[in-house]
């Protein structure tokens, strides 16, 4: 009598969960917002021929640096612990790309943690960056307009984990900052400032940092 085959595991396993697919009974509201509303907004302001001119978000990276990391372990678990409650993807482990000897850093050794993140999880994630945590900063006052890179891509920083509310100070190792690019498909930095801002990104008036 043959045996049956048993299932074949996946090779992948659950290496990358970074892009994992999520079901959801509703496309993200920032989703429909950019289609409803923005993409008129942006014709408007730039008269683009096209609508598959008009700029859109590409992707949000989230990056935590931890040169401590190196003596304490523990730091790197417990970074890409919170990393995962806050984006809801699992982040990837980076590394040193070189060895710097004033630095007593060797290539190859394990330095922070770094999520991508694309379509509805990237929506998802820039509302509640924008709408919960940035407000919940200590001393808030919005964001600079000059950190463009000079090809349509913004870049921000945050001291704290615990602006997110998904993360408990109770719980964490130790305060940690992190880089958050928000990069789009804008071709010059004044069509992404304009297509963040219909976003609501809140920048601080022009004159100031």
């Amino acid at each position: 009598m043959a045996k049956k085959k048993g299932r074949k595991k996946s090779k992948k396993g659950n290496k990358n969960l970074q892009n994992e697919r999520v079901r959801r009974e509703a496309e993200p509201r920032y989703k429909n917002l950019y289609k409803e509303k923005i993409i008129k907004n942006m014709v408007d302001e730039f008269a683009y021929k096209n609508r598959m001119e008009v700029p859109k978000l590409k992707k949000i990276i989230v990056n935590v640096g931890l040169g401590e990391a190196m003596e304490n372990p523990k730091i790197l678990q417990s970074a890409l612990k919170e990393i995962t409650m806050i984006t809801g993807r699992k982040p990837v482990v980076t590394k040193a790309k070189k060895s710097i000897a004033n630095f007593k850093l060797r290539e190859g050794t394990k330095i922070g943690a770094m999520v991508t993140l694309r379509k509805e999880v990237m929506y998802e994630f820039f509302e509640r960056l924008k709408a919960i945590a940035m407000p919940r900063k200590r001393d808030f006052n919005g964001v600079s307009v000059k950190s463009f890179d000079g090809r349509g891509n913004y870049s921000l920083s945050m001291t704290e984990q615990i602006i997110f509310p998904e993360i408990s100070y109770d719980d964490i190792e130790k305060i940690k900052g992190m880089s958050i690019q928000i990069v789009t498909s804008a071709q010059t930095d004044k069509e992404a400032r304009s297509l963040l801002g219909y976003f609501g990104m809140p920048f601080r008036k022009t004159g100031g940092k």
